[in-house]
C-alpha cells in the first residue's frame, strides 16, 4: 500500500510536492515540542538568528520528504531537472586516475545527489536498513538505479567500499551522520562539539582517494536540484580528529552556501551510548 501511495505521489508535478511539503514542514513547526525546539538550537548554534530562519528550514525539510517519491521512482525525471556548475571538480579527480569518496550531508536532496554521480561512472553508497519493515518495499524501488549500489552499513559495507575505492570507482556517505560508540571522535561542529565519524578520513587515507563534499540544492518553484562540490586539500591531515575536524569544516562551508536547506533537526549533537562524554566546555544542554 505504502509503495502504491508512493507511485501516485511520484506521478504529482515537483512544484506541486515542494509547495505542499513546505506548508507541512511550517505546520509541523508551528507545534510546540521537541523537534521545534532542537532545529531552533541547532540553527542559533550554528549563527542563524533570524527569527524566521527555522521556519524556512522547517519547510524546507518538508519539501525534501515530498520529493523522494519523485526521486526514487521517477529517475529520469529527475535527472532531467539536475545540473551542476562544478562538474570540472569531478572530472579532474578521475583524469587523475583515482577512486572518488563523495561526502553528501543531510542538505538539499541527498537523494538526488548519489544518482547525478552515476553520469561519472558507478557509485556504492552506504545505507541504513529502514528501523520499520512497511518501508523496505519502497526502498528496495529507490535502490533500484543502473549504477548505484547501496550497501549496509556494517562492516561488509565498508569492505564493498574498499573494494570499489580500490578499483578506482566512486562511493558516497553522510559524514554528519553520529557514528556508534568508538568509530568517531568529539570535534567542533558549528562552534559545538559533536560525535563525528572517523570513517572517513580512515578510507581517504587507507585508498589514497580524492574526497569530494557534495550536496544538491533545492532550486525554488520546483525547477530542479543544483549539484555542489568542494573538493578537500590533500593530503589529509594524519590525526584522525584533525581529518574529522577538517570534514566538518568543509561541512560548514558548503552548508552556508544554502543553509536553509540543513536539517537542522537532526541530532547532531547527540552522545551515542557508550561514547565518552564531550569535552565540558562545548556542552550546553541538547533537546532531544
Amino acid at each position: 500500500m505504502l509503495l502504491f501511495l508512493f507511485r501516485l505521489l511520484a506521478l504529482v508535478p515537483l512544484p506541486v510536492l515542494h509547495a505542499v511539503g513546505r506548508l507541512a514542514g511550517r505546520a509541523i513547526y508551528a507545534l510546540p515540542g521537541k523537534y521545534r525546539e532542537r532545529l531552533q538550537a541547532n540553527a542559533r548554534q550554528a549563527g542563524y538568528t533570524d527569527p524566521a530562519f527555522p521556519g524556512q528550514a522547517a519547510a524546507q525539510a518538508g519539501a525534501m520528504i515530498m520529493e523522494l517519491p519523485k526521486v526514487w521512482l521517477r529517475n529520469t525525471e529527475s535527472l532531467a531537472k539536475t545540473f551542476s556548475d562544478d562538474d570540472a571538480v569531478v572530472e579532474q579527480a578521475l583524469a587523475e586516475g583515482k577512486g572518488i569518496l563523495y561526502l553528501t550531508p543531510h542538505l538539499g536532496c541527498f537523494e538526488i545527489t548519489a544518482r547525478y554521480l552515476t553520469r561519472h561512472g558507478p557509485i556504492t553508497v552506504m545505507y541504513r536498513p529502514p528501523r520499520k519493515a512497511i518501508l523496505a518495499p519502497v526502498i528496495e524501488s529507490a535502490r533500484s538505479t543502473s549504477g548505484l549500489n547501496a550497501v549496509p552499513a556494517t562492516l561488509q559495507g565498508v569492505r564493498e567500499f574498499v573494494r570499489a575505492l580500490k578499483r578506482g570507482e566512486a562511493v558516497g556517505m553522510l559524514p554528519d551522520q553520529v557514528p556508534a560508540q568508538g568509530d568517531g571522535v568529539w570535534v567542533p561542529f558549528f562552534g559545538r562539539h559533536a560525535f563525528t565519524m572517523t570513517l572517513a578520513g580512515k578510507l581517504a587515507a587507507q585508498t589514497g582517494v580524492a574526497v569530494i563534499m557534495t550536496a544538491g540544492e533545492r532550486l525554488p518553484r520546483g525547477k530542479g536540484w543544483r549539484i555542489h562540490y568542494i573538493r578537500l586539500p590533500e593530503p589529509l591531515p594524519a590525526d584522525p580528529a584533525a581529518q574529522a575536524l577538517l570534514i566538518n569544516q568543509t561541512m560548514e562551508t558548503l552548508i552556508r552556501r544554502f543553509p536553509t536547506q540543513y536539517l537542522w533537526s537532526y541530532k547532531r549533537y547527540k552522545q551515542p551510548a557508550g561514547a565518552p562524554p564531550p569535552p565540558a566546555a562545548a556542552t550546553p544542554s541538547d533537546p532531544s
